[in-house]
């Protein structure tokens, strides 16, 4: 198990890494950019040369420094370790947004210990902030400035703001209609934001996050932002939230069991 320090100093140097491939994903962020779709048929689900460049110069830098820990990133797979300690990888998540130039998206790393995600963290370059979850809490950075983060710890439903990345994402009309149930009972709710929201939730911006389809990838490395920050983030059936799928992000308990009654109601 990772005493607090190692937690701590594989930190500091993810947050290195991941800035320095943060340059990589501006040269090509509002710029002319072949896209190609992973998937066959009608769906598309894009990857661009900036996903692949910056998960390959992570984890060039991440192994280099830490060769016994196993690497997971969305365009390369696993590369398996000799150690419990596991890094996970997004490099761009939310290539919608990035090839439609919204600076919603961010590169995404998390820090497995075990069964554990110990810390995490996303990094939005074009805006220049660093969102950070570890044991020393939640922590923004952003053009020099540290900033604590908080969620609303007193969010209630009926004054909360929701956001999610789309509709579409909801594998089935059951979903669907669980989401607007949450939906029309909350004061307001918005789509976009992909990683983006959950920064928003941990900054006390927005209330709640509920996403349908996602990829551990996609959620592991936040869930220590938005616990550091005092919310609760799980599976619709209110179990751990590192395999993705369904997923409710909440500013607070008790917000969190009023809309995971809705969702399940």
């Amino acid at each position: 198990m990772l005493s607090r320090e190692e937690i701590e100093e594989r930190l500091t140097f993810a947050r290195a890494v991941v800035e320095d491939a943060g340059e990589i994903a501006l040269r090509y962020f509002r710029q002319p950019l072949e896209v190609e779709n992973k998937l066959t048929g009608e769906k598309f689900d894009p990857v661009t040369r900036a996903d692949r460049e910056v998960e390959a110069r992570i984890r060039h830098q991440l192994g280099g420094a830490y060769p016994n820990d196993s690497i997971i990133g969305e365009e390369e797979g696993t590369s398996s370790g000799s150690s419990e300690v596991a890094w996970v990888i997004d490099p761009i998540d939310g290539t919608r947004a990035f090839i439609s130039g919204v600076p919603a998206w961010g590169t995404l790393v998390g820090l497995m210990d075990g069964n554990r995600c110990v810390a995490g963290m996303m990094h939005q370059p074009y805006i220049d902030e660093t969102f950070i979850g570890g044991p020393a809490g939640a922590i923004l950075h952003h053009r020099g400035a540290h900033i604590d983060l908080k969620t609303r710890a007193d969010a209630r439903l009926s004054d909360a703001i929701l956001y999610c990345t789309h509709p579409m994402h909801f594998e089935s009309e059951a979903d669907l209609a669980s989401f607007y149930r949450v939906a029309d009972a909350s004061r307001l709710y918005r789509f976009g934001g992909d990683c983006y929201s959950y920064c928003l939730l941990a900054q006390g911006q927005i209330d709640l996050v509920i996403e349908g389809g996602l990829q551990p990838y996609d959620i592991i490395p936040l869930i220590p932002l938005i616990e550091a920050a005092g919310g609760v983030v799980t599976d619709w059936n209110g179990e751990p939230a590192l395999s993705g799928g369904n997923i409710i992000a909440a500013a607070n308990r008790a917000l969190h069991a009023e809309a995971l009654a809705l969702l399940n109601g």
